[in-house]
Parts: C-alpha cells; sequence; structure tokens
C-alpha cells in the first residue's frame, strides 16, 4: 500500500487520507477511475489512460481532470513511495454533497481526486508471469450490466459478481456473452484466433475500449495479422485456434479452456506469444 497518498490537492499520509461520508461516488457509485501499471518507476501509457480519465468525465458530465497536473501528480506520488513494480490508482467523483438526492447538486461542488499506488510484490509478479506463460482458463456468463460500458465508472457490481463466479469454479476470468457473442471479461478485453484472423468485439458502448486492446490492435496489424473488429460467437471458441485476454494489470494472458473446454489444442499458441513479444517491446522501449 501507498504510504502517501494525493487527495484534493494535497500529498497526505496513507493513514491520514479521508474522504467524507457523503461524497457521490460512497453513496451512489458516481465516479469515474483508472489504473496504469508502473515498470521499473516509470508509468505505461499514462497519456492515453489520462484521456480516457477525460473522457469518461465528459460523458458523466464531470468536471474535466487537469491532465498536466495528475501527470506531476503520478511521477511525484512514484518517487515518494519509491514505486519500482506496481500501478498509479485514480478516483474522480462528483464531490460531496448533502441531503442524499440523485439528481445532481444544484450548487457548485467541487470534485473529489484521489490518486495513490500500489505496489506488486515479488510473489504477485512471479503469479502474472506464470498466467502468461501457461495459460488461464474462463468461464462465460450472461451480460447483466448497464448499456454504457465505455465509460470506466466505479460502478462494477455486476463485473465483481461475475469475476467472483469465475473464482468460486476456479477460472481466472468471466466471459460476458450479449445476444450470443462473447464481448469482453469482466476486467479485461477479450480477442479470439479464428481462422488465422484476430477477432475482438468493436469499440462501442457495451465495453470498454481498454488501453491495452489499443496497444495490442496497432501490434497485430503492424505484424500484418488480419483484424477484425466483429463479434465472437460463442459457439465459435469451439473452433477458436487462440484466446487471449488484455488489460492493465494482465497484459496479454491466454486463456487455454472456456467453461471446461479446450481452446485449439489447450495450449498456448504462436499469435499470443508474438503479442506478447510486442508488448514487451513496448514496455521496454
Amino acid at each position: 500500500m501507498s504510504s502517501t497518498v494525493y487527495l484534493n490537492g494535497q500529498y497526505v499520509p496513507y493513514a491520514e487520507a479521508k474522504i467524507p461520508v457523503e461524497d457521490r461516488a460512497f453513496l451512489f457509485a458516481d465516479g469515474i477511475y483508472e489504473v496504469v501499471r508502473v515498470y521499473g518507476g516509470r508509468p505505461f501509457d499514462l497519456e492515453p489512460h489520462l484521456a480516457r480519465l477525460c473522457r469518461s468525465a465528459r460523458e458523466l458530465r464531470l468536471p474535466e481532470p487537469d491532465v498536466e497536473g495528475l501527470t506531476g501528480v503520478t511521477h511525484e506520488l512514484i518517487r515518494r513511495n519509491g514505486l519500482d513494480e506496481g500501478t498509479v490508482y485514480f478516483q474522480v467523483t462528483r464531490g460531496v454533497h448533502a441531503p442524499r438526492a440523485h439528481a445532481f447538486p444544484t450548487e457548485a461542488v467541487e470534485p473529489t481526486v484521489l490518486v495513490l499506488t500500489h505496489p506488486l510484490s515479488a510473489a504477485a509478479l512471479a503469479d502474472g508471469e506464470r498466467r502468461r506463460q501457461e495459460g488461464v482458463t474462463a468461464i462465460t456468463v450472461p451480460e447483466q450490466r448497464w448499456a454504457r460500458c465505455d465509460i470506466k465508472s466505479v460502478s462494477l457490481l455486476p463485473n465483481i459478481l461475475a469475476k467472483q463466479q469465475a473464482a468460486e469454479q476456479g477460472a481466472y476470468e468471466a466471459l460476458f456473452v450479449r445476444d450470443g457473442f462473447v464481448i469482453e471479461g469482466s476486467a479485461s478485453n477479450v480477442f479470439a484466433v479464428i481462422d488465422g484472423a484476430i477477432v475482438t468485439y468493436p469499440a462501442c458502448n457495451y465495453i470498454l475500449n481498454g488501453i491495452t486492446r489499443q496497444r495490442v490492435l496497432r501490434d497485430a496489424r503492424a505484424l500484418g495479422y488480419t483484424v477484425l473488429e466483429q463479434g465472437i460467437p460463442l459457439a465459435a471458441l469451439a473452433r477458436c485456434q487462440e484466446l487471449f485476454v488484455t488489460s492493465t494489470t494482465s497484459e496479454v494472458t491466454p486463456v487455454i479452456a472456456v467453461d471446461g473446454k479446450p481452446i485449439g489444442d489447450g495450449k498456448v499458441g504462436p499469435v499470443v506469444r508474438a503479442l506478447q513479444k510486442a508488448y514487451r517491446a513496448a514496455v521496454e522501449a
């Protein structure tokens, strides 16, 4: 856990950081967030993450965050906390307003802005690398979320329930199915390799357009793969050569079985390996 956090313009010790009980994120999940991976003390893809934070703010009619200021805060927290490998978490809420009411406050309210860091232990790093090398399993679940998944909102209860269901079944991820198509994971985007082409659900209001997703799409095209942004039919999983999920913390993680049935030959395939190599090259650049 970070020893220093940034809260509403101040750097404060973690134990002293306090948010009022009537903050609208606490009462209504009225807020947005981002998570940035830090490698070797350097934030990775910070600029697109903060750009997406601003987009989410606009969609929820929140004051647009100060990107330049948050960039400086990110580097300062990494320095103060001596963060080498870990994450930076950003959260912006509509702020504090009483009495509790669903509609936006009619008077000006300052947003709550929180930034904190989390180190990744050697064990956590090793577990992540093992998953990327050996592959993981997943389950499918019906889509039960709202129709604005493109907004990175702190309202994540359906995702939490899906992820918990996966954990209880010994799986790493839960894949949402909407109208017969696999669209994304509870905390990741999903890609399939079908007949040599890389297929992933198109960026729209039903999925979060992941920053890692966008990078992987660029890498795949640069490597010469055919990329199709279209639905992955649930029935097509039986003929996938490969399946993988992407996210800031998962990077590019192969899925070797879904609902107890193997994907392809049940082993990590060459497309995933090529994309993992490209991702690692970007991290180390």
